[in-house]
């Protein structure tokens, strides 16, 4: 009897959207097998870009091609293939991806890694011309459109991307009205110091910031394109520019007619499975069944939580044993103007008795940071920099292991990220919480580095 040997044939990995979450997941799916065959398609862009670095284009400090991690020959060197294309519908019976033209596309394996979309909440005129969001390259393109000499420009959203926007506009010398529902800028993110640092920050640099004031409606000029917006309160502003920053969505709307579940966002289990076969999810547009932790969302839209969602992904695929998502200690980051942001662990705005606060902020009301820790055993839980930079190891490790506050307080020099001419901000941070607390914490002057050698042994 002759026996007859089959080879099976390579994987085809699709991934829909080229953002850091699918490009992520691509890169190590390459890494991991060098026989699959890896698509990824986006209509936004051929290659992978940096989103934040958006803004940048806009001002002028950086073109489009600076903003590429990534040389244009490094997809076909890796045999990472790129398709320019927007997905309408997904067919999960025939494992066939729908594009907009009605053209199709056939997968093995399909992970959807399609980003957000900014929120509309149906305000009256906010689709007149010159209304818009800021999340892809094709806003970016109609900004500039639509940004061409106007007289003012109102900004709607108290987040990340509306402080952005109207930096975006201060560069250019375009007065600009940011309209911020709540009491502070981002307090649903910050604590009230924090949030009142950068609310003096924006107004110094000639923002005609509103606080606790909400838009009711944009007017129209008659010919399509806005005029003027009304806020709640009655005030009309003049304007020929409106940008809608109050926050994103996921990207998921061409999901809706598939088998795939949706929510919010689509819905997967901790390694990031839909309850379809051989469909992923992963970035901005996945949503956990559970949070992965206690202190997380269901949905994380954050560029450093993307990039672990795309390795862990990858490693799941491409090995027997598979993992769950582990998010680890929260970070993030930031810039506000002038101001760089750092968060690392468990800083809400405003937290319970059994959380105690150390919070130091210098003369010029430029550079802070709170220490969180928990009041029975003085453990760090959190840390919000702002003006300072703090070494990623040491603070993912100290809020891992539970340090003493206080043994972090003294070894803020070390901690520190900061040139050496940089001021010496860690000994006014001491002096002012040995005045506070009648103590003497001395600043140790051991090396961090040999103080994360010497824990780990």
């Amino acid at each position: 009897m002759t026996g007859h040997s089959t080879i099976s044939k390579p994987k085809h990995f699709v991934i829909i959207g080229n953002g850091i979450s699918g490009v992520t997941c691509a890169r190590h799916l390459r890494k991991a097998d060098a026989d699959c065959q890896i698509t990824i398609i986006s209509g936004e862009s051929e290659h992978f870009f940096s989103r934040t670095a958006l803004m940048y284009i806009y001002m002028g400090h950086m073109k489009y091609e600076h903003t590429k991690p990534y040389e244009d020959w490094f997809w076909e060197k890796n045999r990472i293939a790129l398709k320019q294309a927007w997905v309408s519908q997904v067919d999960t019976d025939n494992k066939t991806l729908i594009f907009s033209d009605d053209s199709t596309f056939d997968y093995d394996v399909l992970i959807i890694a399609s980003g957000s979309k900014p929120n509309k909440f149906g305000w009256k005129g906010e689709n007149l011309q010159g209304v818009q969001g800021l999340y892809s390259i094709q806003d970016l393109e109609l900004m500039e459109k639509n940004s061409q000499a106007i007289k003012r420009a109102v900004v709607v959203g108290g987040g990340l991307i509306g402080i952005e926007m109207a930096e975006m506009f201060s560069s250019r010398k375009i007065p600009v009205t940011f309209l911020v529902r709540e009491k502070n800028f981002w307090d649903t993110i910050l604590p009230e110091d924090e949030a009142k640092l950068i609310n003096r920050h924006i107004k110094e640099h000639h923002i005609d910031l509103r606080l606790e004031t909400e838009l009711d409606e944009i007017l129209d000029d008659g010919t399509g394109r806005v005029k003027a917006i009304k806020t709640k309160s009655g005030d009309l502003i003049d304007c020929q520019f409106v940008g809608l920053t109050v926050g994103v969505r996921p990207n998921v709307d061409f999901l809706k007619e598939s088998k795939i579940q949706i929510n919010r966002g689509v819905v997967v289990d901790s390694f990031f499975k839909t309850n379809v076969e051989d469909v992923y999810a992963i970035g901005d547009c996945a949503e956990f069944q559970e949070a992965p932790a206690a202190d997380r969302k269901n949905i994380e839209q954050v560029w450093y939580t993307g990039r672990m969602h795309g390795e862990t992904l990858a490693y799941n695929l491409t090995n027997s044993k598979k993992v769950p998502y582990q998010p680890g200690i929260w970070f993030n980051s930031a810039k506000f103007f002038d101001i760089e942001y750092q968060t690392y662990g468990f800083v809400p705005p405003i937290w319970g008795e059994e959380i105690e606060s150390f919070y130091w902020e210098d003369s010029k009301g430029k550079i802070a940071i709170r220490i969180l820790y928990q009041k029975s055993n003085q453990a760090i839980i959190g840390v919000n920099a702002f003006g300072w930079r703090l070494r990623h190891e040491y603070f993912d490790h100290a809020i891992e292991k539970g340090y003493h506050q206080e043994k972090v307080l003294g070894e803020l020099g070390q901690a520190s990220f900061n040139p050496e001419f940089y001021k010496s901000l860690h000994k006014e941070v001491l002096k002012q919480y040995n005045q506070e607390n009648k103590r003497s914490i001395q600043i140790k002057k051991q090396s961090f580095l040999q103080k994360l050698i010497g824990s780990r042994a």
